[in-house]
């Protein structure tokens, strides 16, 4: 035996505690898209909150953003979800994808999430946004987006199809999801700026999980004089609310202040 390692002392085994780890209050799934760069930087940025924890898998999809690629998604959700913490049980979780949630329908997203997560809470942020807008008490929707016209104009059908008025819409057209995370913040700040100003406007929802606004949420409502939301926003809002986590967090705006309604 060498003399350093007889010179070692073994203290053998220590006792130690179980506690509930990080999420000893709330444990949230998301299923990203594998192109996305935007939505788990918000969600970390948006939700400080001790024992809430957030954990990801990622989904194939084609950046080129089209009807057709958006259907190709739907199957591999319930994989990805399955990729989430097995055996360990998830208070919420939530698809992150706007147009394919609205294109799907998010009573399809929610099947395909339980077939390997049966019952659990389920959201998209179609669902969080309209849940954002009851909570809000928005009557007219400013909806700014970096899609093809074609799925502004299916966007726009699915809302009011909800019972939700769309007031003004406005796109960047920008088709390549890595082009989208890649909108200049200063750009999307001016283009919720000018759509605040059209008639009917009372809240704005800029849609997509790739354009990065949720921190500047706070900033803008407060130059604006409206309640601004967007995909991840909303999203992180509705899951915290699912889970049970009632905090108020006036530092992201004036939706995280509110309860579901």
């Amino acid at each position: 035996m060498s003399a350093n390692l007889a010179a070692t002392i073994d203290l053998g085994v220590l006792p130690s505690e179980i506690d509930g780890g990080l999420m000893s209050r709330a444990a949230i799934g998301l299923v990203v898209l594998a192109t996305d760069q935007t939505m788990e930087h918000e969600f970390r940025a948006l939700v400080r909150l001790p024992g809430v924890a957030f954990y990801e898998a990622r989904v194939l999809n084609d950046a080129d953003i089209t009807p057709e690629t958006l259907r190709a998604i739907g199957p591999r959700i319930a994989p990805g979800a399955d990729l989430i913490l097995p055996g360990i049980p998830l208070d919420v979780v939530a698809f992150g994808c706007t147009s394919a949630s609205m294109l799907l329908g998010e009573d399809a997203v929610f099947a395909e999430i339980r077939k390997v997560r049966p019952n659990v809470a389920c959201t998209t942020p179609v669902t969080g946004a309209l849940a954002a807008f009851r909570a809000l008490g928005a009557r007219g929707i400013g909806l700014l987006t970096p899609y093809a016209p074609q799925i502004n104009e299916s966007l726009v059908r699915y809302f009011n199809g909800r019972g939700v008025n769309i007031a003004a819409v406005a796109t960047f057209d920008r088709r390549d999801d890595l082009e989208a995370a890649r909108i200049s913040v200063a750009s999307i700040e001016a283009a919720v700026q000018r759509m605040a100003a059209a008639p009917g406007v009372d809240a704005i929802f800029v849609s997509c999980t790739s354009l990065r606004v949720a921190e500047a949420v706070a900033g803008l409502e407060r130059r604006l004089g409206v309640p601004v939301t967007s995909s991840n926003h909303a999203m992180a809002w509705h899951c915290l609310r699912l889970a049970g986590i009632d905090d108020a967090l006036p530092a992201a705006g004036r939706l995280f202040e509110r309860p579901i309604v």
